[in-house]
């Protein structure tokens, strides 16, 4: 894996071809060692299914990170910001997967939906916490179901709670990749507003289920 300057990373993840896939590739493999190191402190990351879950976590962040290359100020090192942006992602996808596996009332529950796996699991919450969770989460879930299309709602269902890859979402949409992520973005987009016309933030959702 060579070495790269800031104007190098920049230059070959907006190029394409040889230069860019390997980029790609020796990003991905910093980002996952990064996270077995900045995740530490949160989890067993010694649990062998963390392995998959870190590549996981580092796919997203890669694409985030060419989705905001052009935010890079150069104040940093290159992968440095890259590990803040990879670090993030982790953090929220496990709040997010303890939030999934948080009881749902019946218009929500899947049982094929994951559960969030042993190695992160949280101690089980306190009466009161179980009460707010719950209450959240039917907020949450008529916000879906009344302010959302058809084709917004699904693709949150299957992308953010039942944790589908966006190639299998496309295959059961019968939809271009490329045409999912854009209708996650816009889903997630009008969410984000729903939920701010009720006095909330995205955070301050995830933030029940710490």
């Amino acid at each position: 894996m060579s070495r790269r300057s800031n104007e190098q990373w920049l230059s070959d993840l907006r190029s394409d071809g040889t230069a860019r896939t390997e980029a790609l590739t020796d990003l991905r493999r910093i980002l996952v060692s990064g996270l077995r190191r900045g995740l530490l402190a949160q989890v067993n990351t010694s649990a062998p299914e963390f392995d998959s879950q870190a590549e996981d976590f580092a796919q997203e962040a890669l694409i985030r990170i060419l989705d905001k290359l052009d935010d890079f100020a150069g104040r940093s090192q290159f992968t440095t910001w890259t590990h803040k942006i990879a670090l993030s992602v982790a953090l929220t996808e496990l709040r997010r997967k303890r939030w999934r596996d948080s009881p749902l009332d019946a218009d929500t529950h899947n049982d094929a939906t994951d559960h969030t796996p042993r190695f992160i699991a949280a101690a089980a919450p306190t009466p009161e916490s179980a009460t707010i969770q719950t209450d959240m989460l039917r907020h949450v879930n008529k916000l879906i179901n009344e302010g959302l299309t058809e084709k917004q709602r699904t693709v949150i269902t299957l992308s953010l709670i039942q944790d589908k890859s966006t190639d299998e979402v496309a295959r059961q949409m019968e939809m271009k990749p490329n045409a999912i992520y854009k209708l996650l973005h816009d889903a997630r987009l009008r969410l984000k507003k729903l939920l701010e016309e009720t006095g909330l933030t995205p955070a301050d959702v995830l933030n029940v289920f710490e």
